[in-house]
């Protein structure tokens, strides 16, 4: 992968390009940044530049035998470290039994979702995780001599996600790094890294996207029918991922189904709390205990909160009539000409707490059957404020 192929980033680009041809590449670093808009690419177009035998001022050449294997994602010196799903009655997993997978989602398109990789590798939308029989993995692959390149790279995909024991493993692999090696971690919610790990990296940000980044990439991509016009609306509500401009055009994806949830759940709480209706109480019952079942998944569930507290600010936003600050897709600002007006300075807050704090329970695996129902009784109490 070229840095060429990456959208965008041209700031950040600058900076990996400036560390090769300086000789000074920091043997860790932690590419952070909200999901969508490059981060995992960027890590990899780095690796191939500093693996690259016949490097230019701005990218690799692209058609030496080291960039060659880096366009397949086969190079020897290549590593990948990144949370996967241990099937059911298998005693032990490892990243290696789902390279094939990672390496073809990587190859087809190098922006995805953890979501996405979760539903590829397993049907049951589980949370994956980085297992601490892992650290035995990447400990067996640093202590190989490289085989053709200057340095081993390994990219660590979604560090949060790491078993305990094997965070701590990979600190002391920090702390005394073998020669010649390059760690590549790249987080979408860094403050969920163990400190000590945070400490011995050098931190490189990765922002937004640009509006104009996201339209020009939308107009290029063959995969997508998008107007002018629609490239250029859909960029604006993206929030500067490009993931979430892909998730906006596709009016079948979860985006769509989160918005459905969201609706039943705040029409049936104010029926509830402002006319009286128990049947719609019932329905309210139903609604959490389908979102608990096990085919939605932990997953799920929290991008759904993610998603909630997201409408709920757009809603409170959207009463200041500014609409240069609203970040809405035509079917949540149809619905939310007439709900805005229930989320106010009164509620506000209270709801944001109490959808934050239904994300953290399922976080750390609080019964999902508790937590939606209390979350829905204390919906339906704050809007009737």
């Amino acid at each position: 992968m070229q840095f060429s192929e990456i959208i965008g980033q041209d700031e950040v680009k600058k900076r990996f390009i400036r560390t090769v041809q300086e000789q000074r590449i920091p043997h860790a670093q932690l590419l952070y940044g909200p999901e969508g808009v490059g981060k995992l690419a960027m890590a990899v177009a780095y690796a191939q530049y500093i693996s690259c035998e016949n490097r230019g001022e701005t990218d690799s050449c692209g058609v030496c035998p080291s960039c060659v294997k880096y366009k397949k994602l086969i190079h020897p010196d290549l590593h990948f470290v990144f949370p996967v799903i241990k099937p059911a009655g298998k005693q032990s997993v490892v990243c290696d039994d789902f390279i094939s997978d990672f390496r073809t989602m990587l190859i087809e398109s190098p922006y995805f979702s953890v979501n996405e990789w979760f539903a590829r590798i397993s049907g049951d939308a589980k949370q994956g995780m980085i297992y601490a029989n892992e650290s035995q993995e990447i400990i067996r692959k640093l202590s190989l001599k490289t085989y053709e390149s200057e340095y081993k790279v390994m990219i660590i995909w979604l560090p949060e996600k790491m078993n305990e024991t094997c965070a701590n493993k990979l600190l002391k692999i920090l702390e005394e790094p073998p020669e010649k090696t390059i760690f590549l971690l790249v987080s979408n919610e860094p403050d969920k890294i163990i400190t000590t790990i945070l400490s011995r990296t050098q931190h490189v940000n990765v922002p937004r996207l640009t509006d104009d980044d996201i339209t020009v990439a939308l107009l290029r991509n063959t995969n997508v029918e998008v107007s002018q016009i629609d490239a250029v609306n859909v960029a604006r509500i993206s929030n500067g991922s490009y993931l979430n401009a892909l998730a906006i055009l596709n009016s079948d994806d979860e985006n769509k189904i989160n918005f459905e949830r969201f609706v039943m759940i705040m029409r049936l709480a104010w029926q509830v709390g402002n006319r009286k209706d128990h049947a719609s109480l019932k329905t309210l019952k139903k609604w959490s205990d389908d979102m608990a079942a096990s085919s939605v998944g932990r997953e799920r569930q929290k991008n759904f909160l993610v998603y909630s507290q997201r409408m709920i600010r757009e809603n409170y936003i959207h009463n200041l009539q500014n609409p240069d600050l609203n970040y809405m897709t035509n079917y949540e600002s149809d619905f939310s000409l007439k709900f805005s007006p229930f989320i106010n300075e009164r509620n506000v807050e209270d709801l944001m707490s109490e959808f934050a704090l239904a994300e953290r329970h399922i976080e750390q695996n609080v019964n999902a059957k508790m937590v939606f129902f209390d979350l829905v009784l204390k919906v339906i109490m704050l809007l009737k404020k």
